[in-house]
């Protein structure tokens, strides 16, 4: 099998990837700061016990957020790929993916408003509308 050519769906696909990894460097870096200022002890950390304030619980939920969906967009862009897919379509579909991906994550993060919520929602019924958009394309190539 010849190597895939690198498109910008699976640019986005490494994007999508690099800004999780991002999320839970943040979350590390939390948790580093509570432990250098002796606020916690590297052990008391235990999954769902309160420690951290909202904004560092939406930083989680958004870093899960993200988890979540990868694989969802990762078997789109791999299908479109190993498809031999190529087209301004889906290099417009995949980039709205990640930009929708960051603007959720962003609204996420910065708030727990309604307004904010609101907004988040909007991004993430941009990403699914995106996907579809994926899956019809590759549908209609065969």
């Amino acid at each position: 099998m010849p190597p895939i050519a690198m498109t910008t769906p699976l640019w986005c696909l490494l994007g999508f990837v690099a800004w999780t990894l991002l999320l839970v460097t943040a979350i590390g870096g939390a948790r580093g700061m509570q432990v250098l200022s002796g606020k916690m002890q590297a052990n008391q950390f235990p999954s769902g016990s309160p420690h951290g304030g909202d904004a560092y619980w939406r930083l989680n939920r958004a870093h899960m957020n993200c988890l979540e969906n990868l694989p969802i967009f990762a078997s789109v862009v791999l299908t479109a790929s190993v498809l031999g897919l190529q087209s301004s379509t889906l290099d417009m579909l995949a980039t709205i993916v990640l930009l929708a991906r960051i603007g959720q994550t962003t609204a996420h993060v910065s708030s727990g408003s309604n307004m904010a919520v609101n907004v988040r929602f909007t991004f993430f019924l941009t990403q699914i509308v995106c996907i579809v958009g994926f899956m019809i394309v590759i549908a209609g190539s065969r």
